[in-house]
């Protein structure tokens, strides 16, 4: 992770110390909000004067207001305009008032970033713009996106990467390859995570490869999340088309024939998916003549040939422990 030192001057001008700027700046771009044992495991302190110092500096210049909730105990926010303009981040979301499902998601946001130090993030929206659309020439409207209607103008305002999880970038300026993650921090439910999939397709279709962290504080999560993004990611973009029409064929005559338990979730996933992609008469005749026997699967794949873009694409979990003292230099694979 790369901070400018401008950026660490501004915050230490305000009157933290270095290491107190450098968290500072990490909170600020990465999440909004902290809790204590995030300060403490950063700065490898324990309660005492340090800490006291810090937390009245906060607080006497305005700059964080703290915020209890019932099960998720003091919660410290970053509100200052003044502090945002310091580091070039006066217009981030961050800054806001949230509800407490939004923060603890941050909060998990910001525990990934500090036992993930080093590596090179895109820490914000135009830089995540400028690397794909500029670096990687990816044209703007296969981008994740989001059209907000202003207040104060009746023109609409289109947003890009308005989830904030953390993206990074490996490898050399010929031949980048960028780290995508989703941070789950609630319930057993994946309805959000196959949407925050099927939002970002249209740009996974435009790499050749990239890389996916699927973080969760649970590890009962993360079959289902593997299966999820098999089935809707990596499978469709590593294989033949010749092959998703194969493998649509028998998610639907299974169900034709009413052979339920032969269908996973998955399956019922990448078929309402597969069926927008094979629709029209061509697709309909070849499932029937595939259906009764008179098209054989060697001559569905003589019909659509071989996929001529490989694609590597890999998938990994991670476990999103709470952070402690020990873990702060802990990383991915590590």
């Amino acid at each position: 992770m790369n901070i400018a030192p401008a950026h660490l001057t501004a915050l230490q001008a305000l009157g933290y110390t270095e290491t107190e700027a450098r968290f500072l700046y990490i909170v600020a771009t990465h999440s909004g909000y902290f809790v204590a044992r995030q300060f403490l495991a950063f700065t490898d302190a324990h309660w005492g004067k340090r800490t006291t110092l810090f937390w009245n500096k906060l607080q006497t210049k305005r700059h964080a207001r703290t915020e209890c909730f019932p099960k998720s105990g003091t919660v410290y926010h970053l509100f200052s305009r003044r502090l945002y303009r310091q580091i070039d981040r006066e217009n981030i979301r961050n800054r806001r008032e949230h509800e407490i499902e939004f923060i603890q998601q941050r909060i998990a946001m910001l525990d990934f970033v500090l036992l993930n130090q080093g590596y090179q993030y895109l820490e914000t929206e135009p830089e995540k713009v400028s690397f794909f659309c500029n670096q990687l020439k990816v044209p703007n409207q296969f981008l994740p996106s989001k059209i907000y209607h202003g207040r104060r103008t009746s023109e609409p305002t289109v947003r890009y990467f308005v989830d904030k999880f953390p993206m990074f970038v490996a490898g050399d300026a010929s031949s980048p390859v960028v780290t995508f993650t989703y941070i789950h921090d609630g319930g057993a439910a994946f309805v959000d995570f196959v949407h925050h999939l099927e939002s970002y397709l249209p740009l996974f279709r435009q790499l050749s490869e990239f890389h996916f962290v699927y973080a969760s504080r649970s590890d009962s999560h993360f079959a289902k999340a593997t299966e999820l993004f098999n089935s809707l990611v990596k499978i469709p973009l590593e294989s033949d088309i010749a092959e998703d029409v194969l493998r649509y064929f028998r998610v639907r005559k299974a169900w034709d024939e009413k052979r339920y338990g032969a269908v996973s979730d998955a399956d019922l996933i990448f078929s309402n998916h597969a069926r927008s992609r094979f629709s029209g008469q061509r697709f309909e005749g070849l499932y029937r003549g595939w259906k009764n026997g008179h098209v054989s699967e060697s001559n569905i794949c003589q019909e659509f040939g071989t996929n001529d873009r490989k694609r590597k694409v890999e998938f990994q979990t991670f476990l999103l422990n709470r952070i402690a003292v020990s873990e702060a230099n802990a990383a991915i694979g590590g």
